[in-house]
């Protein structure tokens, strides 16, 4: 840069607002500096030689959806507030307090174990109200306890001891709550929980709501012929309708596939062994009383394991869910294609704006939203998916942080299957430009013609079409039909194909598009 253009831009900086630093900036940045404490040498810490020295750094503001880090928590709030309830860090806390509690119940209802006896229905119901009650405030009442113990899970079991004091039944077993449990016991079940409700409650319900837009979509569409292309060039014709059937086929298959994943549970210790469960209980059949405790919350049981349940299953319900993404992109990249090809138009929402500068544009934005969000939620379910499976020895906490991460990782898939549905919302088909790119690809016929010529067994018939289409810029019926009519071939067989056009070409595709939407609105 010249002299002049450094001139420029130092004398720009009066007209830009001066640094303000925060307090936490200012004492991080005076002890780390340790020479200077001026201003100007903090300034020169904070930023490198290639940041602008005037950007503004704002004073803390409360957390909102303005000022979250995370785009799922910010920009993208209300469309994934749904899934709070499950993977927020007050439905963690929540979801292990449930484990505790039905776990201290399913000892009071084993008679093998006289020291708590099954408990009466005022203390369950207590402890239900617990439950249904429990509130934000309770949740940071265990945060505080966190404070002290460092330990997440241990903090539900003093909460817990804590809620009971006064129930002079619970207060009398309290030590029975977290009996024989790790925290894994408890985590486990927790996420397995977790995962199952928002699968049912939130992202399967969006599967269904996509395909079911599909569904009406399509339907009115199976006859509607449109040119297929293969490696982008055109290609034996189809129906638009039988194309978004092509998709729900796929989604349908997808969908069966989250939802069939089973998720399973352990409950056996600290390594695995019932070691503790044993020393106080040796003559208990722990195997059994921990199959039915899991079953009993819903889950499978996970028999062999050592410290952690192995996270085998949310692996393949991460790859389930990556596999629906990707059918996804593949949909919104293909709807992205015929909008960009005049097949499908976008209607226009009053009040938006497709272009800061271009005033006509009408763009896919959904469709491209869609596609980047399903990105990153790919990216995200592939890490879990590789990294929860593996554990150093009997256990290592490198699970826990990644576990953290499921609520972004199925809100990025809920955003993008909520973008497709918005997207497909606006579409209006465009029959004229349909068939007008028909009407320009008679070439697609030579497929047809030189079938035929094979079936009557007339030479080179590949090569006699190929020399007559390929390549040509331009295609037109008279030709196709003059080369027809020629052939060596019974009188009817060319009658068909002089009849045939590139509309008409489309095989059984609004046949099978018909029968299979027929079955599967049965189905369904």
């Amino acid at each position: 840069m010249g002299a002049n253009s450094r001139h420029h831009l130092e004398s720009d900086h009066q007209f830009r607002p001066k640094i303000r630093l925060c307090a936490p900036f200012q004492d991080r940045l005076f002890s780390q500096s340790g020479q200077d404490n001026s201003a100007h040498a903090k300034i020169r810490f904070a930023f490198s030689a290639h940041s602008h020295p005037f950007l503004s750094i704002p004073d803390p503001h409360p957390l909102t959806a303005l000022t979250a880090l995370s785009p799922v928590d910010g920009r993208y709030e209300s469309k994934v507030s749904a899934l709070r309830p499950f993977f927020s860090e007050f439905a963690l806390i929540r979801y292990r307090l449930i484990v505790e509690v039905r776990w201290l119940e399913a000892l009071g209802a084993c008679n093998d174990i006289p020291e708590v006896a099954p408990l009466s229905a005022s203390a369950t119901a207590f402890l239900e109200a617990t439950l249904d009650n429990f509130s934000v405030e309770d949740a940071k009442q265990v945060k505080e306890i966190e404070r002290t113990t460092n330990h997440d899970v241990k903090a539900i079991e003093y909460f817990l001891k804590q809620r009971i004091e006064g129930e002079k039944e619970l207060q009398g077993i309290s030590e029975f709550i977290h009996f024989g449990c790790t925290s894994e016991d408890i985590n486990n079940l927790a996420y397995a929980l977790m995962l199952l409700d928002a699968r049912e409650a939130v992202i399967l319900p969006a599967i269904d709501r996509l395909i079911s837009t599909l569904c009406r979509l399509a339907v009115p569409l199976t006859q509607e012929p449109m040119l297929a292309r293969t490696h982008g060039q055109p290609a034996s014709p189809t129906t638009l309708g039988k194309e978004l059937a092509n998709v729900i086929a796929r989604l349908e298959h997808a969908r069966s596939q989250v939802a069939k994943t089973a998720i399973r549970g352990k409950f056996n210790g600290a390594v695995g062994n019932f070691n503790a469960h044993l020393a106080a209980y040796p003559d208990l059949d722990w195997v059994a009383i921990s199959c039915r405790f899991v079953e009993k919350l819903g889950l499978d049981w996970q028999s062999m394991t050592t410290q952690i349940e192995p996270h085998d299953d949310i692996a393949a319900l991460c790859h389930a869910l990556m596999r629906t993404n990707s059918i996804l992109i593949d949909l919104d990249r293909d709807i992205w294609g015929y909008i960009a090809l005049g097949y499908f138009r976008q209607r226009a929402v009053d009040g938006e704006v497709g272009s800061s500068t271009m005033p006509h544009k009408v763009n896919p934005i959904d469709f491209e939203n869609a596609e980047g969000n399903a990105g990153i939620a790919n990216a995200l379910l592939g890490h879990l998916a590789d990294k929860l499976p593996i554990s150093r020895w009997q256990r290592d906490l490198s699970d826990s942080t990644a576990l953290r991460n499921l609520g972004p990782a199925f809100a990025h898939c809920l955003l993008a299957l909520e973008s497709t549905l918005k997207g497909l919302g606006k579409l209006e088909v465009d029959s004229g430009r349909l068939q007008a790119d028909l009407d320009t690809s008679w070439e697609v016929l030579a497929e047809a013609i030189q079938t035929v010529m094979r079936r009557y067994q007339v030479p080179k018939p590949y090569e006699k079409l190929k020399a007559l289409t390929r390549g040509h810029q331009t295609m037109d019926p008279t030709t196709l039909r003059d080369f027809i009519e020629q052939l060596p071939i019974p009188k009817e067989a060319r009658e068909r194909l002089v009849q045939l056009t590139p509309a008409t070409y489309t095989g059984n595709a609004a046949e099978a598009a018909v029968a299979f939407l027929q079955r599967l609105s049965g189905d369904r």
